[in-house]
């Protein structure tokens, strides 16, 4: 079945995409860049280099835009698929929905108006098994945002592995913190994996951080 990916280049959606490939054929992507750093329905940290992030997948990318406004950001969702549909032929979408009802509510809706396949391979996962099945998987992950107590500067930049899963579980006692942050506690960049053609590095990075809230601010992105 050809089917075009919801993506964010964060881990949930990149690695929904690697779980869709081995099933389907993955046409297209489709991206919505959100002007509201709070948006309900999209990722926001390092989105400036999503069509560099499709281009190290070797996918073709479908990039909208939102003002971000809740609700109304639907609408362009669903302009955007109606696009891919149009260009690409598409008879599903591919969704990295964990737990958010509310995400995947919406999504269903604009599915099924538009008679499209809607699939959530991470639907309901154990989210600690999520992260361990990243590492197994050979995804390389990085820390791009931080909005929780107790996490600090020092998580932007921060590779997932072994050892931050330890911490992770930590803090999830201690603090509830979602381990995989599906709470917004932190948000990621997926910079190599299985169906990656290229990696992409990051040669300029800063920090922007205060009272645990932070970005890395990616100045500067190659593909290897």
């Amino acid at each position: 079945m050809k089917l075009g990916a919801l993506f964010s280049g964060g881990k949930d959606s990149t690695y929904a995409l690697y779980k869709a490939s081995k099933e389907h054929e993955v046409v297209c992507l489709i991206a919505i860049k959100s002007f509201n750093p709070e948006s309900y329905m999209f990722h926001v940290p390092a989105f400036e280099h999503i069509e560099k992030q499709a281009e190290a997948l070797g996918i073709p990318l479908i990039l909208a835009e939102t003002k971000g406004e809740k609700e109304k950001e639907l609408k362009d969702l669903q302009k955007a698929i109606e696009d891919a549909k149009e260009k690409y032929k598409i008879e599903g979408i591919v969704t990295g929905a964990v737990a958010s009802t509310y995400q995947a509510s919406r999504i269903q809706k604009i599915c099924s108006a538009l008679e499209l396949w809607q699939f959530n391979p991470l639907w309901q996962i154990k989210q600690m098994e999520l992260l361990k099945d990243l590492i197994k998987d050979n995804f390389e992950v990085i820390i791009t945002g931080i909005a929780a107590y107790p996490l600090d500067e020092s998580w932007l930049g921060r590779k997932l592995d072994e050892k931050m899963l330890k911490e992770l579980e930590k803090l999830e006692k201690e603090y509830k913190i979602n381990v995989a942050g599906e709470g917004g506690e932190f948000e990621t960049l997926v910079v190599d994996s299985p169906i990656h053609n290229k990696k992409i590095q990051l040669a300029e990075t800063e920090k922007e951080y205060s009272d645990h809230h932070g970005t890395l601010i990616i100045k500067k992105m190659e593909l290897k």
